[in-house]
Order: structure tokens, then sequence, then C-alpha cells
């Protein structure tokens, strides 16, 4: 599915669906913006995309696979990348997974490339079939946008996963079990995950901000845009650290309660065998069938009983005072 979004600044206005065989009569201005967004695309459309663009066909081979890690090319006439919006439902086998979002940048023209749906791209569908007001700055600015939605749709996932540690650490404390294990390694997992997602692109927007592409050269007036986007990819880079930190924590202090309480079972155990070490001993001497000195007597068996009593107590006596109990 191919959806195109033209802003013409001399007209001041916006048109849907433009046909992309006129391209080069919608970007003569260098003014205008031309958004091209190719959504559940098969190979012919982004094929012919491609080719009215002019774009590499390494670059198009990345569109049409799985690319795991975020990156940024620079193929002279454009930019072309490859980010990653995150998809969170807690209650699937797999919480996190990674949608891959891949962004043709030109002088005024946006193509993006993406399988599965995100809701920054519809928000900005919407706001731009009514109003002008993300394409009407330069494609910088739309670059912006787009990035920065994917980014404040992650603090609401940091601020689940947060609370989740909390209440984790909290039941290790009640009740440890397996299941509370598998939790905190599927929170690890889903940590992790959003970790590859963001901090290569981190690296890639500090990289433009400083200067690192040339091509890329953004407008004075759109630098605090992107400064101010570097700052909530480092808020998301401090909040992964932090709660890596706290699972790594809990961990290890649930691995620690498990080990005492595993230790004070064995302890229990072993003093109770060490008691009936000498009475089994006691009970297997005077069960043989052999004479033995007063065996007949009316006493024996009560002196026998006595006997056995006080071993055991005065084994616990002595496991308490050494602190075993």
């Amino acid at each position: 599915m191919i959806k195109t979004y033209f802003y013409s600044h001399s007209e001041q206005n916006m048109r849907h669906d433009v046909d992309l065989d006129q391209k080069h009569r919608f970007l003569k201005d260098e003014e205008d913006l031309l958004w091209v967004d190719l959504y559940k695309f098969s190979e012919e459309e982004i094929k012919y995309v491609a080719k009215i663009f002019n774009f590499h066909p390494l670059a198009v081979e990345d569109c049409l696979s799985y690319s795991p890690r975020p990156k940024l090319d620079n193929y002279e006439d454009y930019y072309f990348f490859v980010m990653h919006a995150l998809r969170y439902d807690e209650e699937s086998e797999e919480e996190i997974s990674l949608v891959q979002l891949d962004v043709f940048l030109g002088p005024n023209f946006v193509v993006t490339v993406h399988e599965q749906p995100l809701p920054v791209l519809g928000r900005i569908a919407r706001v731009s079939l009514q109003s002008p007001q993300y394409m009407n700055k330069g494609m910088e600015f739309f670059l912006y946008s787009i990035i920065d939605g994917n980014t404040d749709d992650i603090f609401p996932i940091m601020d689940r996963i947060g609370v989740r540690i909390d209440e984790l650490e909290d039941e290790i404390y009640e009740q440890p079990s397996k299941q509370v294990t598998g939790e905190f390694l599927s929170l690890k997992r889903t940590i992790l995950t959003i970790r590859r997602a963001v901090l290569p692109q981190k690296r890639i927007f500090t990289s433009i901000n400083s200067g690192g592409h040339a091509y890329f050269d953004i407008r004075e007036e759109i630098k605090p845009y992107y400064l101010d986007l570097v700052d909530h990819l480092e808020r998301i880079t401090d909040t992964i650290e932090s709660h890596r930190d706290l699972v790594d924590a809990a961990l290890a202090t649930y691995y620690s309660l498990i080990s005492s309480r595993t230790t004070d079972t064995i302890r229990v155990l072993t003093v109770i065998s060490t008691i009936f070490m000498p009475l089994t001993f006691l009970t297997g001497f005077f069960g043989m069938n052999v004479p033995l000195p007063y065996q007949n007597h009316n006493l024996s068996t009560v002196v026998i009983f006595a006997g056995l009593f006080g071993i055991s107590g005065l084994m616990l006596m002595i496991f308490k005072n050494l602190r075993w109990l």
C-alpha cells in the first residue's frame, strides 16, 4: 500500500494521493515536501518507488529483510535510516518486539517503509490530511517528528517495567518461587531488547547533532528539536541501565534468599539425621536376637526409652548452644 502526502509551500496547502510519476514536478521547489508512506507493501510496490527515486538496490534489500540493528547510510543524494519502534504486550509470550522502520530522507522528500502499523505515523498522517504542521518546516523537522513520537512511546513502557520490578521485589520476600525467576528473566530480556534498539539510535542522532554527517545539515531553528530528542534518548538510556541494574540486584537477592532457605532446610534435616543416628544405633543394639543383661527385667524398657529421650534432649541442647537451631 502506497500513501502520498504533498505540501506545496507556494500554495500553502496539502495534497493527498498524488501521482508519483510526476515526482519531478513536485520536487522542483526546495521548500515543498513530498512524503511517501509504504505500509504492508509488496516487493513490486517498493521497487516501483525505488525506481522513481533512484534508490540504491542495497537499501531496497534492507527494506525487504529484517535488520536487527539501527543504522544510517549516506547515499549522497539522500540518507537511508534503519530504525525500530517498540511494541510492548505484557500478556504475550514475547513481551517486547521491534517493528522496523526504514526512512529515505532527501532534500525535500521523505519515504517511510514499514510492514507493521506504527502509531506515530498514523498520528502524523491523520494530522497531515488536515494541517501542514508536520510538513511545512522541512524534512529535518518531519524526521524529528517521527523519531520523537517513537521515543515518547518508550517512556510508558519504561514506567511499566519499573512498576513490575518493584512488584517482583516485594514478591521475592513474601514467597519466592520459580515463577518469580521466570518473570525476572523475561524482564531482563525485555530490557536488553529495548537497549539494543535505543542505544544505536542515540549514537546516530548524537553524531548528527555534532556535525558527524556533512550532508545532513540541520538548520539552526531545527537544532533545538534534535538536541531535545537526544536528551530524551539519554534519559531512556539511563533508565534502561538503572532497570537492568535493579533486575540484576533483585535476581542476586532472590538467589541469596533461595540459598539461605535451602541452607536452613539442610541444617534442620542434618540435625534430625544426627539425632537419629545414636537412637538408631541403640535400638539396633538392643534389638539384636542375643541374650543381653537385664533384658528380662521389668524396668529395662523404661530405662531404654528414658535413655533415648535423654540423648535426644542432650543433643538438642548442644545444637541450640552451637546456634545450629
